[in-house]
């Protein structure tokens, strides 16, 4: 019977399908319990493979009389940037868009999007992020969500930046969500222009608890810093994140490496962020700093920021060049820190590109060590370090 039905009443629409895919063979079950008109649709109109069409086409129908619709909803989304990745995409995870109203729901959703920022193949990327929210209320839900988020940041580029970290915040009562907490870090003194920054960069920190918030408040205080000052919320970011536990253990590993928990603490108040590795990269890089480079515990206490170098994609391969031109008597004295620091295009041209006559390969070796270590190398690697 299911092999009546393939040839009969699927195969006339998928023949070609059928005859390319390289693919297992279809499921008897499957291909039963999915009506030729759906599956169809999804393959040869929205783009999905076989396997794809029938999975969503399990759980979901189109009615073959009303094709209008879904083919509207196609149409709308071809005209704002959604590519055919970005409209299969969208199909697999919402099948039900098809089905939704343009005039009175897609389209007056898009429009006020782009009216806010999410312009050009943001828009897609918004959608995709967050796809439900095509089935939200437009006024009673996102243009709510985005008047709460007005009262906190001052523009829509700010505006648009927070929904790009979190784009849960669209469709989220955040009356309710976000406001008690928002209230309890400004009664424990957390100033306005702090609150935006969080809902900027880190939004979902804003989602712990009240009592939560206020107990992080208060041990970044303990450790010398008012709301107030300008290292306040990169401590804060830092220790909302750490149960107390979790704490505990990054110290006693510092200290089994040789430090004083004075040092340690001098060191997380210069950069909050050397204390947010895991353990075990921090134990990792230090092994490499101390063991390999041969660099004094003092130098980490006073260059933190050290820890946040990669050891496999910065450090070693950097420090094997070195070694490399150092052998061959070709550089002497030469200061750690600053080749640690320095950007790669500058690292390339004084301690790569200058010696390449003199050491014929010296740049694939270079590559091949960052290759080893699991870094596809962008030839426009970022300088985002200073000398």
């Amino acid at each position: 019977m299911a092999n009546h039905f393939i040839r009969n009443v699927m195969f006339p629409h998928l023949r070609l399908r059928f005859l390319h895919s390289s693919g297992p063979p279809l499921p008897t079950t499957a291909a039963t319990s999915s009506p030729s008109f759906t599956v169809d649709f999804l393959i040869n109109s929205c783009g999905l493979s076989l396997k794809s069409a029938l999975s969503v086409s399990s759980k979901f129908q189109l009615n073959d009389k009303t094709p209008q619709n879904p083919q509207s909803v196609l149409q709308l989304l071809k005209s704002h940037h959604f590519s055919d990745s970005h409209v299969a995409q969208l199909i697999v995870k919402l099948p039900r868009v098809l089905n939704c109203r343009i005039h009175d729901n897609l389209k007056p959703k898009f429009e006020y999007l782009v009216k806010i920022g999410f312009e050009g193949e943001l828009l897609p990327q918004i959608i995709l992020s967050n796809p439900h929210m095509l089935e939200m209320s437009l006024v009673s839900r996102i243009k709510q969500s985005v008047q709460f988020l007005r009262l906190f940041l001052d523009s829509d580029e700010k505006l648009l930046v927070s929904v790009k970290r979190a784009s849960w915040l669209l469709g989220k009562n955040l009356k309710i969500i976000l406001q008690p907490k928002v209230d309890a870090l400004m009664k424990e003194g957390v100033p306005a222009h702090v609150v935006e920054r969080l809902l900027i960069l880190q939004p979902r920190v804003i989602l712990q608890s009240p009592e939560r918030l206020i107990n992080t408040v208060n041990s970044v205080k303990n450790l010398g810093f008012e709301t107030t000052d300008t290292m306040f919320i990169q401590v804060f970011r830092v220790m909302i994140q750490m149960s107390e536990s979790t704490w505990k253990k990054k110290i006693e590993v510092m200290k089994s490496m040789g430090f004083s928990e004075d040092d340690i603490l001098k060191a997380f108040k210069r950069f909050p962020q050397c204390l947010a590795y895991s353990e075990e990269n921090i134990r990792k890089t230090l092994h490499f700093y101390f063991n390999t480079m041969k660099l004094e515990p003092q130098t980490i206490i006073v260059h933190p920021n050290l820890l946040g170098y990669s050891i496999e994609t910065r450090v070693r391969p950097r420090y094997h060049v070195l070694k490399v031109l150092e052998s061959k008597k070709l550089i002497k004295g030469y200061k750690k820190l600053q080749i640690l620091r320095i950007g790669e295009k500058k690292f390339r041209a004084k301690y790569i590109d200058q010696f390449i006559d003199e050491v014929p390969g010296l740049l694939e070796f270079y590559l091949g060590v960052k290759e080893a270590n699991g870094l596809v190398l962008d030839s426009e690697e970022n300088d985002d370090t200073n000398e």
